[in-house]
């Protein structure tokens, strides 16, 4: 069953091109079910039914998980069975025709503006990783890239004149972003001053690094957030992906059409974009209410 399913990561890096936080997921999720499979005495793929699979998200259900992640599990074990049939490594798809749970769809959490200039305020820019931390901070919210492009921007992804960066999406996918003003202040103050004085090597391409010198990891820049969201004093559960949340948010609410947005987020499907429209909906509900004198 593990080389199976090694033989299935390495297809999906190979020929899919999928970056490595999403192999290790779907990784996690197979192993998590062949040991269930094992535990009811399977000893191979081949001899699953589309009842033990039922079984498997029928366990996933009583120990309380999200239906998303129940969807996702399900998800991943289908695009690994149909990976099988078409190696010939399985003569029928158990997974033919089940159904993954409705997920229901819950709008991220956005700062507003006020929050966004006190979190950004934050850094005090009196030394060299509070200088790296105020580039990060507008960076994100300048461009609403992932925190795992972010981390993996090299200095040559940036370019300051014409004021974009280059960076690479899920799927190996390569886009290019513009950078606002502000943002690109902070990478001049920073790429002069803090990453020469943070920075051990001179092959060292990483565009931010931690104190080592190195690459900052996602779990470094995430810690960053939760400090200067504390400093705050802003809901303990703002993580980087909220700052992605409000840009898209506030591009929407200030005139910014979906198809830019989407391509600025890197969604391979509009409809993923389509969320920040039910959030912008929210918004002109409660400003209507507090401003419409028959609200």
């Amino acid at each position: 069953m593990e080389q199976q399913i090694e033989e299935y990561l390495a297809y999906l890096s190979v020929e899919r091109g999928l970056a490595q936080n999403t192999l290790d997921a779907y990784g996690r999720d197979l192993r998590a079910y062949a040991r269930f499979l094992q535990q009811h005495n399977f000893t191979s793929f081949r001899q699953t039914e589309k009842e033990a699979v039922r079984a498997y998200l029928e366990q996933l259900h009583n120990l309380g998980r999200a239906s998303s992640t129940i969807s996702r599990n399900l998800a991943a074990i289908k695009s690994f069975y149909q990976f099988l049939v078409r190696e010939d490594l399985l003569a029928t798809d158990p997974t033919l025709h089940l159904d993954s749970p409705k997920v229901a769809k819950r709008l991220p959490r956005v700062l507003n503006l006020s929050e966004v200039e006190t979190l950004l305020n934050q850094p005090s820019l009196e030394d060299a990783h509070s200088v790296r931390d105020k580039a990060m901070l507008e960076v994100i919210y300048a461009t609403g890239i992932r925190v795992s492009e972010l981390v993996s921007l090299n200095v040559l992804d940036i370019n300051l004149e014409t004021g974009y960066l280059r960076c690479i999406g899920k799927g190996s996918k390569e886009r290019i972003v513009p950078l606002g003003s502000v943002a690109i202040k902070y990478l001049e103050l920073y790429l002069q001053t803090a990453r020469p004085e943070l920075v051990k090597r001179s092959s060292e391409t990483a565009l931010f690094v931690n104190h080592h010198g190195r690459r900052l990891t996602r779990q470094g820049f995430w810690k960053i957030v939760k400090h200067y969201a504390k400093e705050a004093d802003i809901d303990e559960n703002i993580t980087p992906h909220t700052l992605r949340h409000s840009f898209a948010t506030h591009l929407l609410e200030n005139g910014a059409d979906l198809r830019s947005v989407q391509e600025m987020l890197g969604h391979a499907d509009i409809s993923t974009t389509q969320i920040y429209t039910h959030v912008t909906r929210n918004r002109l509900k409660e400003v209507y209410r507090k401003s419409h004198p028959r609200a």
